[in-house]
């Protein structure tokens, strides 16, 4: 029976681009003879820690390209302090179904409810799914697009956020847009429509979105793309921060009024 000597099962390991076979063998083999495994066996126990360690590093990655400002997930969201978010909902559209469709949600509410912690959630699920995401805040957004304008790299740019399946813009609305900054948000808008997918958090209503971008025309025309194939969630409740700081002390309770 011919031996294969470990620089040529290295040699080989390597050239088919199994590195965490190669890296881990002897332990592996070790861990494959401590359960008994006959050798059809080991090699599918091979094989999963390859495509562990694959998929690993490729979600590693693609959290990285996502640019999120923090990790969060979706175990970790506090769903008995927001009743008005139905945890049904939330997982379903973790499995990334409307990613896949290039459909957007919409995610409004007040300060501090914990939209942008789904936001985040919601993308990082996307990326575990093979899905490419890419975080930003609106204010980032626009001044981007409006350097490129002023650059002549426009379309560079739109291009640029138009390439992920997903592009989450946080906080549209929490400052007025001029309605220049508005025209250049809804060639975004239009360059992803049908295409990419889109996750937008916001303070305000979309009754609202006219005052958020000076400009109630555009305002319609960004709102009759984003809203053909969407889903709006509504978040009510108490900011995180202000109940935090009210179970501190910090923050003391408005006074009674007398009847």
């Amino acid at each position: 029976m011919n031996t294969v000597d470990n620089d040529r099962l290295t040699a080989m390991l390597t050239r088919l681009k199994l590195t965490a076979i190669r890296d881990r063998l002897d332990s592996l083999l070790d861990e494959a003879a401590r359960q008994d495994l006959n050798l059809r066996e080991t090699v599918a126990y091979l094989l999963e820690a390859e495509i562990a360690y694959k998929d690993q590093r490729r979600i590693t990655m693609g959290t990285n390209i996502a640019k999120f400002p923090f990790v969060r997930t979706i175990e970790g969201f506090e769903f008995d302090a927001q009743p008005s978010i139905d945890p049904k909902q939330i997982r379903e559209l973790a499995t990334s179904r409307w990613v896949a469709n290039g459909d957007t949600l919409l995610l409004l509410g007040p300060p501090g409810v914990g939209k942008t912690h789904l936001a985040v959630a919601l993308g990082r699920e996307a990326v575990v799914r093979g899905y490419t995401v890419l975080y930003t805040s609106a204010m980032a957004l626009i001044a981007a697009l409006a350097r490129s304008q002023a650059e002549g790299r426009l379309d560079e740019r739109l291009g640029f956020y138009a390439k992920p399946k997903l592009l989450i813009v946080d906080e549209l609305g929490y400052l007025p847009l001029e309605p220049s900054a508005a025209h250049l948000f809804f060639q975004l808008v239009s360059r992803r429509y049908e295409r990419g997918a889109m996750l937008v958090t916001s303070n305000r209503g979309v009754a609202e979105w006219g005052g958020v971008f000076g400009d109630p025309v555009v305002a319609t025309a960004i709102l009759d793309r984003l809203m053909h194939h969407s889903t709006v969630l509504g978040i009510r409740g108490d900011s995180y921060r202000l109940r935090e700081k009210r179970r501190s002390g910090l923050l003391r309770p408005p006074p009674e009024t007398m009847p």
